[in-house]
């Protein structure tokens, strides 16, 4: 397949090696590399030869990249799916402490499945002490709670949907562990996200033995500082849409003299200078293609920086009951 080079501007569509490498922190030859040996992306090809790079391909080689600087073989990653990949980096494979507890480690399950099986597989796992084996979250409740709180706790949840989201995470801290794993057969990414990467970790069925006794022997997760930079990006993911009409922010602007509060149009004022900012920024990927991966992370960023704003300005607006013309939403 190929493309024009015009259509190498494209914002959001497509980028040239130099920008990929930038974005990623791959050279651009391990990157030529990567794709003769191990067939890491399949880059596109514009009638003069050039490579144009994908949203998606960026996002694998900025996974692939940090895998592998945390010790994994390319070969064992270069091949899976970018969903794959991210469930990897959110903490499937944990590193092992360097000496091991001192005592065993305290395990609470709930799940009908996972606590049959476990059951029946104790024996295999004299480092473990498991406090709680429940087969469902009910029983779970209407039980007495052991003395002593779990290191860790495992909830397994079939089918993961998005309103089960809050209910899972009060479930976690009922437990009163440090930390939970989550093991489900089949949800969405979208719902996954909305979990509390700090306290609950989603793990896909099924959690083997060998698994357990990793997570209990690991250090407690904790998100790595580049996190946050790292998911701005993931440039596969759709920029969030505004939620506020200009003409709904003037209007907030204009009412804030009547409250006492003076945070509405102070966020007013954030959320305009961002609104500003992203389209700059979303111009500057078009016109300028060398920059591009700088201007393809600055607009993400600050799509995430305006998204985190606006829902701020909208919990003011509904204390202070400043009224809007329509219904808030997404635009």
């Amino acid at each position: 397949m190929t493309l024009t080079d015009q259509d190498a501007v494209v914002p959001g569509h497509t980028y040239r090696i130099g920008a990929v490498s930038r974005l990623t922190g791959v050279p651009a030859d391990t990157l030529r590399v990567w794709e003769r040996r191990y067939s890491v992306v399949s880059p596109v090809r514009s009638d003069s030869g050039t490579r144009l790079y994908g949203p998606d391909d960026v996002s694998r080689l900025t996974l692939i990249k940090r895998l592998v600087d945390r010790g994994d073989a390319i070969s064992s990653v270069a091949n899976l799916t970018l969903d794959q990949l991210r469930e990897r980096i959110r903490g499937t494979d944990v590193p092992e402490r360097e000496r091991q507890p001192e005592r065993p480690c305290r395990v609470m399950v709930i799940g009908s499945s996972l606590a049959a099986r476990l059951r029946l597989e104790a024996h295999l796992l004299e480092d473990i002490d498991f406090i709680g084996l429940y087969d469902s979250r009910a029983a779970f409740l209407e039980a007495e709670r052991p003395a002593i709180a779990p290191d860790l706790a495992v909830l397994e949840y079939p089918t993961v949907h998005g309103d089960q989201v809050r209910e899972i995470g009060e479930l976690a801290a009922r437990c009163g562990a440090a930390r939970a794993i989550l093991v489900y057969t089949f949800a969405s990414r979208a719902t996954l996200d909305r979990l509390d990467p700090r306290r609950l970790i989603p793990k896909r069925a099924p959690l083997n033995p060998r698994e357990l006794r990793q997570w209990c022997t690991s250090r407690p997760a904790q998100p790595p500082a580049e996190d946050a930079e790292d998911s701005a990006l993931d440039l596969s993911l759709p920029i969030p849409l505004r939620r506020f009409a200009d003409a709904d922010l003037l209007r907030i602007a204009a009412a804030s003299p009547s409250v006492r509060c003076e945070c509405p149009h102070h966020l007013v004022d954030l959320v305009l200078s961002l609104n500003a900012f992203e389209r700059y920024s979303a111009e500057c990927e078009d016109r300028n293609t060398e920059d591009a991966a700088l201007h393809a992370y600055l607009h993400a960023s600050t799509a995430r920086a305006r998204t985190l704003m606006e829902a701020a300005l909208a919990r003011v607006v509904a204390a202070e009951g400043i009224a809007l013309a329509a219904p808030q939403g997404e635009i």
